[in-house]
């Protein structure tokens, strides 16, 4: 009987394995991995934008200026921090701004680390904190870059500011494609803060919060300052007054923690989930495919001289189990080699991912569920290929069944990264149908071991249970040309026991 079995099982492998879609899919993933970054690279937009200040009185300018270029500096500062508490770079100063973690840096911050030479002097003085796996510091690209006012714009009334400035923002409609559109105008008018508190905006589409907020902080300052001074208060005194900010202690997980780092750590048992889903919907029609042919052809009674009903069954699902792993095999081969291929930042972000792999329960754990999952379709697969005289007959079962066990996973995989609804996934948890898909994706996020054990448990005597009903059904059927069971007729095939 093993014999047999073994036969059907090769033979199976190598059938499907030699079709054309069968290689054509092996390689999507190799050529995703080698496509994806070139295309990531030619398809990424430039995130700098572009602004023109027009300030009649000429002190505005330098002010919003200076805001953007201190909000900038702030987010280096921030984004320097945590590097180097990722990477355990403050014993090389202790006494750095870079090296405190626990407050928010205000201006006062950003002026002293400017005037201590800035990013190229910290990364300095971490130096000799480093070593070879450390990855390089990515800076925080500048939001915004301010370009020179022309003459001609800068001279211009405020009323002819419109015409001036719309081939500026909006070039293409004037035929030159080639040039990059300014992304935002501001018109400072004379007087302004004492004479007047209109300011114009003009922008290419709708206005950031990232840049209106700085910009109404600039000029909001200088109100209240023209104002204060109205009231007789001194203009040091005025300014002093509107610059006040509360000094904010925080508190925050380090990078790698918190959610983080249960973000990261679900990274690996997500992948699984979706590779087993994606691997059963792609070698479902060729799990159906060989059956319907030996059926269809008539091929199947010479088959079934040779060998018992459950022998083929057997072997094919030991078949289909084996072009299944295979596809596994292979794109998590690819993927490990891109990964050692890949160094700094990603390679200490594919270090922290794998770590929930570190464990040689969790790795059976992932396993158990891995071919659990991948038995029970295969067996629905099976049963609707006995079924079915066509594969126009095996797809009107299929889609919905595929359906059916595809719907809940956008559910898990956007409850497990949000950490949101709990309940919802814990009752997937414990439909047989889901479990396997349900908890592989949860895996990174914790889940206790009588929760493993339990639904565990439960699946195995829910593919117990299926594998008797449908073996039923796949004898049945396998002989039976031009009938089409309905529910009722798929019932009494599940309570037929074999002759």
């Amino acid at each position: 009987m093993t014999h047999n079995i073994l036969l059907v099982a090769m033979r199976e492998f190598r059938q499907i394995t030699g079709m054309r879609s069968f290689w054509l899919t092996l390689l999507i993933l190799p050529l995703a991995l080698a496509v994806g970054p070139i295309a990531s690279r030619l398809t990424q937009s430039e995130k700098t934008q572009r602004v023109m200040l027009i300030d009649a009185d000429g002190r505005a300018a330098a002010a919003i200026r200076a805001r953007l270029d201190t909000d900038h500096q702030r987010r280096v500062l921030t984004a320097l921090s945590r590097y180097a508490q990722r990477y355990g770079l403050d014993r090389a100063d202790p006494g750095a701004l870079w090296a405190q973690h626990d407050r928010l840096f205000g201006d006062a911050d950003v002026a002293m680390f400017a005037k201590a030479g800035g990013l190229p002097a910290a990364l300095a003085a971490m130096r000799p904190a480093t070593t070879s796996e450390t990855p390089k510091f990515d800076a925080p690209e500048a939001d915004f870059v301010v370009l020179p006012t022309p003459p001609a714009i800068a001279r211009a009334a405020p009323g002819a500011l419109d015409a001036q400035l719309k081939p500026l923002l909006q070039p293409g409609e004037f035929g030159d494609k080639t040039v990059k559109p300014l992304d935002y105008a501001v018109y400072i008018p004379r007087g302004f803060g004492v004479q007047t508190a209109d300011v114009r905006l003009w922008s290419s589409e709708q206005p950031g919060a990232n840049f209106v907020q700085p910009l109404q902080t600039v000029l909001t300052q200088d109100l209240r300052t023209a104002y204060l001074e109205s009231t007789g208060l001194a203009r040091d005194q005025a300014r002093t007054a509107t610059s006040l900010v509360p000094a904010i202690a925080v508190s925050t997980p380090a990078p790698g923690g918190g959610r983080e780092r249960m973000l990261v750590r679900s990274v690996v048992p997500l992948l699984s989930a979706y590779i087993l889903l994606m691997s059963l919907l792609l070698s479902g029609n060729w799990i159906l495919q060989g059956l319907v042919e030996e059926r269809s052809n008539k091929l199947i009674e010479t088959v079934l001289a040779c060998i018992s009903p459950d022998e083929l069954l057997y072997g094919k699902l030991a078949g289909t189990v084996a072009v299944g792993l295979t596809m596994v095999l292979v794109w998590g081969l690819c993927a490990t080699g891109a990964a050692v291929a890949t160094q700094g930042a990603v390679g200490a972000f594919l270090q922290a991912a794998l770590a929930p792999l570190a464990s040689p329960w969790i790795i059976l754990v992932m396993l158990y569920f891995f071919l659990a999952g991948y038995l029970m379709v295969s067996m629905i697969l099976l049963a609707i290929g006995a079924m079915s005289d066509s594969m126009r007959d095996a797809q009107s079962y299929l889609t919905p069944v595929l359906l059916v066990i595809a719907m809940p996973f956008t559910v898990v995989a956007q409850g497990v990264l949000s950490n949101s609804g709990a309940t919802a996934i814990k009752v997937l948890t414990w439909i047989p149908i889901y479990t396997p898909f349900t908890m592989l994706a949860r895996l990174g996020s914790g889940v206790s071991t009588m929760e493993i054990v339990g639904s565990g448990v439960l699946l195995a005597v829910f593919i117990g249970i299926e594998f008797v009903l449908l073996a039923r059904v796949f004898r049945a059927s396998l002989l039976n040309a031009g009938q089409k069971p309905n529910l009722a007729a798929l019932a009494r095939l599940m309570q037929r026991t074999p002759a």
